[in-house]
């Protein structure tokens, strides 16, 4: 058990460094690219600037599943790294099938990713609010 918590810190922590580091990076890029493409005047390109956000948070997210992909991997609970990524990307979604479980021996490891998941996913939301009404087509001074 203090095995499974452990490493499941340990990745907690990694996926929160990563998200933190690409949001800063995502916020950096988009800033750039709607001054110097002066996207912020017209809707289509203000729908487009969130397109490309969407994608860079997605791009986070595939990281993210793919680090706790690798760990299962790793640590032997997996016999093949497309077992272990799928079984990581439903369980990062917070989707759960349950056609492929964990052994029980690294259950609170995959339970781990899954509050991990939820967590990262909400801040993502969360992230992409600010953007929609900062950059968006959902300036709060033109509809709210």
């Amino acid at each position: 058990m203090l095995t499974n918590l452990g490493l499941g810190s340990l990745l907690v922590a990694i996926t929160v460094v990563i998200h933190t580091v690409g949001l800063i990076i995502l916020s950096r890029m988009m800033s750039r690219m709607i001054l110097s493409l002066r996207l912020h005047r017209h809707d289509f390109a203000k729908t487009g600037a969130m397109v490309a956000t969407v994608l860079g948070v997605f791009v986070l997210h595939t990281v993210e599943v793919w680090v706790w992909a690798a760990a299962y991997l790793i640590v032997g609970a997996f016999p093949t790294f497309a077992d272990a990524l799928y079984f990581s990307t439903v369980t990062f979604s917070t989707l759960g099938y349950g056609d492929i479980t964990l052994d029980h021996a690294w259950r609170l490891f995959g339970s781990l990713e899954g509050i991990n998941g939820f967590i990262l996913i909400g801040w993502s939301t969360a992230y992409l609010v600010g953007a929609a009404t900062r950059y968006g087509p959902f300036r709060s001074e033109d509809h709210f």
